[in-house]
């Protein structure tokens, strides 16, 4: 860990990310710094909030072709009207994208914030660490390989896996646990918002991990932050009390989806290699949740690593793997 204008700790700090939610300047990324024409770029979760609004900008880059990754099709063909250039979404976004003739950028976008548990009906897992965590590694691991195919080792393509500074707010209780995903299924365990803070630590540990294995050349792997922003990533909340109190606070400190997407175009098209497996913050690379550079932090993520691939397998996700990390 170095190179950093800022201490994991320091940077950790509730005070430091008010701070930086009240005067970091955001800067748009513009034409003339980047030209998309010819190039396709796939995001999921792309028909409201942060990953339409990023839609909206690399169309304004001038994307040649964008493909929208939603839960279903009626939600995509909605926002496609509304962006007026976008293609027609489909389920299947991994069949799809191995028969395009280019693919440049993977916005792994998709997320949710819990209000109550809820186990997934088709893996049991609790949906907040299901959306969050295991469907964004499952995507990551399965679209690697293609980003390798459409593109050089010299110009590689792009993976953003959108993070959160809330990952250093995780008290993430169930870090000694052995397993640690079955942990993360118990019903007693579960709490509002320390289950979103964990499932993004996840996201810092899975990306750390990932560019220990997979080079650069294969695809630049990065893991922006938005900050807060006035998004529905909370609708669950509404009509509550909690709800209401953090109304108050997203008045005060959340940026508009506009401003946040920023951050997410920026980790997309004006950071190289030097950012693979790296945390984005405010445009900038920034130090992961403190936790993640100590001792206990090294341990936790292999096992949440080796345990991730088992829960993969169905997909021989160790295979795909091992067959990146020898190129």
């Amino acid at each position: 860990m170095s190179g950093f204008d800022i201490t994991p700790e320091k940077r950790a700090t509730q005070r430091a990310f008010m701070k930086r939610q009240l005067f970091s300047s955001i800067p748009v990324v513009t034409r003339k710094e980047v030209d998309f024409e010819g190039k396709t770029a796939i995001i999921t979760g792309s028909n409201i909030g942060l990953g339409f609004e990023r839609a909206r900008q690399f169309l304004d880059l001038g994307l040649s072709r964008l493909i929208l990754a939603v839960r279903n099709e009626s939600k995509g063909q909605n926002a496609k009207k509304e962006l007026l250039m976008g293609r027609s979404p489909n389920a299947q976004a991994i069949e799809r994208a191995k028969g395009l003739q280019r693919l440049d950028i993977l916005i792994n976008n998709a997320a949710v914030s819990k209000l109550a548990y809820e186990a997934s009906k088709h893996t049991g897992h609790e949906e907040t660490v299901r959306v969050n965590y295991l469907s964004v590694a499952l995507l990551t691991i399965l679209f690697l390989p293609i980003l390798k195919d459409k593109n050089s080792p010299e110009r590689p393509g792009r993976l953003v896996i959108v993070n959160s500074e809330v990952a250093s707010w995780a008290k993430f209780n169930e870090r000694n646990s052995v397993p640690l995903l079955p942990a993360l299924d118990e019903k007693s365990s579960f709490k509002l918002q320390e289950r979103y803070y964990t499932s993004k630590l996840m996201g810092q540990f899975f990306v750390s991990e990932l560019a220990k294995r997979v080079p650069a050349s294969v695809a630049v792997v990065n893991a922006p932050s938005p900050g807060l922003c006035k998004s529905n990533l909370y609708r669950e909340f509404g009509g509550t009390f909690a709800g209401f109190l953090f109304g108050i606070f997203q008045n005060i400190f959340a940026r508009t989806v506009s401003v946040g997407a920023r951050t997410l175009t920026d980790a997309a098209v004006k950071h190289g290699k030097e950012s693979h497996g790296q945390y984005i913050e405010d445009c900038k690379i920034q130090p992961m949740a403190p936790i993640v550079y100590k001792p206990e932090g090294l341990r936790i993520a292999e096992q949440l690593w080796k345990e991730t691939l088992e829960e993969l397998a169905f997909v021989k996700a160790a295979d795909i793997i091992e067959s990146l990390g020898s190129e």
